[in-house]
This record gives structure tokens, sequence and C-alpha cells, in this order.
């Protein structure tokens, strides 16, 4: 599991080596100095040679554990708990179990846990969530996952794209020295541009961050100058010596590098490194003040916490602070990772997920749980190292799901709903029964629906899409209305003014239906009363009405007759088009012959307004 490598060089086991003995001393040796790849060839050798002791099982079980080999993990802590074994053997079956999609042999594990550790709060956890199982699959999907390009036949994990450039830590380079723990190259950070098109160029190395050592994933700020990155205290010669073992014990710690003339230099430690824990795992908020990592320094909740620290103007840097029981538990908590609109990302085995590492949310901003993210970013196997790119909409997340740590690509599904509520314009009083109708932007009709009591009906939109909402109603002049879609719901007032018309013995008064200067086009005011004069005519099947267009005085006699006639024909078109037969409804144009305020040509802007009008008789 690589990225327990650039994680903890020191190691979180509590194993018991009550049981060594002179046939066990050189695969115990090599376990003692973590390498477990090693280590498990030894006791295979020893099993096939005979031993079936289940401390041998055991160590299998804790070897294979190590570097995620889930299947063979399970299988020799299964022999393991042929005889009493530590909390912690149960817990870790458990979780292999579960990593392997063995979801109800890993609940009878980890009840036996909880037997032996009722207090615990993974075990109080299990304890208080039996259907944990149906709450994560009904979690909805928020991300489409699809493995990228960059992959190599080693582990790569860790991605972060900053502008175009996608930078990672990887495995892949063959030179470097291999590292014991799980016989792969050691880490070093890669970066590969992002095209237009959505494919990656070939990755190339790093060079100036790279060292003998480790190195793993990174931050940057957003002006692109400065960046935070792990590596390996060996490079500062902060380790502690184990004599007995003669070992070295080195740490991962954070490091920071400034952009000069287009290279990454001035590299330094930061200044709460430490020979004793590790922090490594940066995340920088949009800022640059506040910077997130993850960290087993003194304070710490579970194995490793998420931790964030202030960055001062001047460089300098404030006291680390957890993150609190919150966000961190008893288990590991790590890969934290800010976006620009502070949520944050992080992974947790703590928590309750699928299996393994899970990758988990929260808004910063408000006082809320974290909250799985749930499938396809998250499985029964390790998901971790999420990051997310909010200008270009896309995020990473790192996997060893297919058996070795890649990097995969996370585009958001957009889950867009329109809600209309339909109301009175006048009284605001809710209207049910109201006819709504959803098109795109062809005009083509999606869906009709009838709002609910509380006057609202809910559609489920496409993302990004613009549709026009169009609502009917009896008595209420018929309105349509523009919306755009986007992630999550969109909520609008439908607001339909009801028909008020006043009818004499020869006219249909409605208000003035007036025009633009030097144009005949329906305007939407116009529009809106039209429909009310539709209405009435609907309701009325033997009235026939006339249209009287007028214009004002400016322009030609002849030219503004014709201008009227155009008015006329508009209008009486418009009325057509919602339905009214074409016998029904006839106009004229009049020109400026009959104004309404006669001003002759010293009128006022809004007398002019005034005079090019519609006016509607009725004929029958």
């Amino acid at each position: 599991m690589k990225k327990n490598t650039i994680l903890l060089f020191f190691v979180l086991a509590s194993f018991s080596l009550s049981a060594q003995n002179k046939e066990t001393k050189n695969a115990d040796k090599l376990f003692e100095s973590y390498d477990y790849v090693e280590a498990a060839q030894e006791y295979i050798a020893l099993v096939e040679n005979g031993n079936s002791d289940t401390y041998v099982s055991k160590q299998l079980g804790d070897s294979y554990f190590y570097t995620h080999n889930t299947v063979e993990s399970e299988k020799w802590y299964a022999k393991a708990i042929q005889s009493q074994q530590d909390a912690e053997t149960y817990y870790r079956y458990a979780q292999m179990l579960k990593s392997n999609g063995k979801y109800a042999e890993s609940n009878t594990q980890m009840k036996t846990f909880v037997n032996l550790m009722p207090n615990d709060q993974r075990a109080v956890a299990f304890t208080n969530n039996p259907n944990f199982l149906s709450d994560l699959n009904a979690i909805e999907n928020r991300f489409e996952v699809d493995r990228i390009s960059v992959n190599s036949e080693q582990s790569d994990f860790g991605a972060v794209l900053y502008g175009d450039v996608l930078y990672f830590a990887s495995a892949r380079n063959e030179s470097s020295k291999m590292y014991g723990w799980n016989n792969e190259p050691y880490l070093d950070i890669y970066q590969s541009t992002y095209n237009a098109d959505g494919s990656y160029a070939e990755p190339i190395s790093t060079n100036e961050l790279n060292s003998r050592f480790h190195e793993g994933p990174l931050t940057m700020t957003k002006d692109g100058t400065v960046i935070y990155f792990s590596s390996e205290s060996f490079k500062d010669k902060l380790f502690e010596r184990d004599k007995a073992h003669k070992l070295k014990f080195g740490q991962v710690n954070l490091y920071k590098a400034v952009k000069e003339i287009g290279k990454w230099s001035s590299i330094t430690p930061l200044p709460f490194n430490s020979k004793s824990y590790s922090t490594g795992n940066p995340s920088i908020d949009r800022d640059g003040k506040v910077l997130y990592f993850a960290s087993n320094m003194p304070g710490s909740v579970g194995g490793t916490d998420i931790w964030k620290v202030m960055v001062n103007d001047d460089g300098t840097f404030g006291t680390p602070e957890n993150l609190g029981t919150k966000i961190n538990t008893v288990g590991d908590e790590n890969f934290p990772f800010v976006t620009d609109d502070s949520i944050l990302y992080f992974s947790s085995n703590g928590l309750t997920g699928f299996g393994g590492l899970d990758v988990f949310s929260i808004d910063l901003k408000k006082d809320a749980e974290p909250s799985n993210v749930g499938k396809p970013v998250n499985t029964e196997k390790d998901d971790f190292a999420f990051s997310f790119n909010t200008d270009k909409n896309l995020g990473y997340v790192s996997s060893n799901r297919s058996g070795k740590d890649h990097i995969y690509s996370a585009s958001p599904i957009c889950n867009a709903q329109i809600l209309v509520a339909v109301k009175n314009a006048i009284t605001g009083e809710i209207l049910a029964n109201s006819k709504v109708v959803i098109l795109d932007a062809t005009k083509t009709i999606l869906e009709t629906q009838m709002s609910d009591n509380n006057g609202e009906v809910l559609y489920n939109a496409e993302c990004k899409k613009p549709y026009t909402i169009e609502v009917f109603k009896d008595g209420y002049v018929t309105k349509s209305f523009s919306a755009s879609s986007k992630q999550g719901k969109i909520s609008f007032e439908a607001a339909i003014e009801p028909i008020a018309v006043i009818i004499t013995e020869t006219e249909i008064i409605l208000n003035p239906i007036y025009f633009n200067s030097n144009k005949s086009d329906i305007t939407e005011r116009g529009a809106a009363e039209l429909d009310k004069l539709v209405y009435v005519m609907s309701q009325n099947d033997a009235l026939k009405i006339n249209v009287k267009a007028h214009t004002d005085s400016r322009g030609t006699d002849e030219y503004n007759v014709d201008l009227s006639s155009r008015r006329a024909k508009s209008t009486v078109e418009y009325i057509v088009s919602k339905g009214i037969n074409v016998d029904r409804i006839s106009g004229n144009g009049y020109g400026e012959s009959e104004p309404k305020i006669n001003c002759q040509d010293q009128c006022t802007e809004l007398e002019y307004a005034l005079n090019r009008r519609s006016e509607f008789i009725i004929l029958k």
C-alpha cells in the first residue's frame, strides 16, 4: 500500500513477539525492519516446512496487511484466530474481510472486537450503526470515476491539478533504490500537462523537488509561487536509532519551495517538523493562509489526524491545531484537501465506510458532520487523496481498487432539479392545479405537470441547460419563465396575474398594448395583456374582435398607415397563435389619424408612447 510509505515511516503495529523462536528469527528480523515483502516470503517458507504455529499465521496476516494484499491477509488472519489473539488482530481481520466485500463475515469479527474493546471509538461506532452498509449504498452518486493515462505499472497517487499541470507521486523510477516495505522504488514527484481535449501529456519528473529519498504529494498556492510537499526527514538527518535492530527511524516531514526563474528552489523544512512524529500530505487554502496536513504529533486522537496551521504574512507559522473529534478518530485520518469554496475532503478508516480508507467531505463554513462521498469514489478497497479543481470542475482520487495504487479522475455528476412554485402575482396566494409545461431550448415539450397543494412542481433537469417554463391556470394570464439548471436544486416563484378585463357593449378594455418606436413586434408586456384577451375569447366562442392599431405622429402619413397595419397584423397573429380561430379576429391600421392624446408634434416621449397602441372593438 504505497500511501503508507509517504504517510508513515514509523510503524503503527502492535504485534506481540512473545512467540518468537529460533525458527522465526530471520523472518521476525525482516518484519521488525519493515521489510514486509521479504518477511512474508520467510514466513511462507516456514509454513511450507510444516510450521503451523498461529504466531506465524498472525505475522503473515500482518505482513500482508501492511502491503495491503487483502486476500492473503484475510487467509492468514483466519488461521491466526484459531487461537486467542489481541483485539487489534480481530479488528484488522474484520477490515480485510470488509475490503474483500465479505461484510457479514467482517461484522462477525467486529463483534469479537467489540467484546474485547467495548469502549473503543470504532467499537462504539459499529454498535451504533448496524445498518451502515444500506445507508452507504443509499448515498447518491456524485462523481463519475475513470482511470487516467498517467498511471504506470508501479504505484501512483496524490494527484492535484494546478492550472494545466497535474502533479502526483509515483514509484515509477526504476533507477531508484527499492523500498523494503512494499518492494517498489522510492517515490518521486511527477507532473503532466492536462490538455484542452482532456488528455494528458507524458509525465516527467519534477527534478528540482526530488531527491534520493521519498517525495510525496504537494500543494500549491493560488498564485503558483509557493508549494509545500512531503519528503523524508533523513534529508535533514532527523531520525532516531534502534541500536538493537540496527535501524534508523525516519519520519515524513513537510517542506516549502519557492518558484524562482521558472524553477522550484529555496527548499526549506517547516519549523514544526520532528524526528519523533510525521507531518505530511499538505493542502493550502485558496488565500494561502491556512495549511492543512496529516500528522501523528502529540495531541492526535488516533494514528494520524488532520491538523491545520496558520501561515503568517511574513512567512512564519502559527501553532498547529488539531481539527478535533468531529473529523479525527482513533483510526487514521489523512490526505486532507481543501477546495476554493472551503470544502475539506479527507480519507479515514475510522469513520464508517465501505472498507479500508474512504473519502469524506465536510463544509468548513458550516457546523456539520463529515459525510461519506459514496460510490464510485469509495469502494471496499482503499480510496484516498481526493482533490478537486473548482476552475476545471474536475477532481481526482487515488485507489488500490485494481490491486495497486492508481489515479482516477472524478468528474461531477450534475443532479439538477428545478422547483417551480406557482402563485397569484397580486395576492401571493398559492395556486394548486396549475399546468406547468417544461420546454427545452428548441421549445420541445419535455414534461407537463400539475402543481400540487403547495403550488409546486419539481422537475429533474439536465445540468447547465436552458429551459422555458410555461404556466397555465384558468382565470390567469399564461406566462413563460426562463430557467438555467445547475448542480442541486434551483427554486423560483412563478407569479401569474389574474385576468381582470373590463368588457363594455362595444369594446374590451385591456391595459394598453404599447409598441416600441418604429416597431411592430409584440413586447413581453403586450403579450401578457393579449393573453387576457385570448382567455376572454376562449370562454365565449361567439365573440368576434377587431384590432385597431395606431402610431404616433412622427413619420409620414403613408409610413404610419403601413406601420400601424403591421402592428394590427402582428397582434392578430399572436392571438391566432394561441388557438383562437382566425375568423374571429381581424385588424386594421389607422396610422396617426386617431391619436389618444392630440398633441400634434409637440408631444412628450410619454405622450408619443401612449399614441402607439392597439385597441379591441367587439364586432359580435
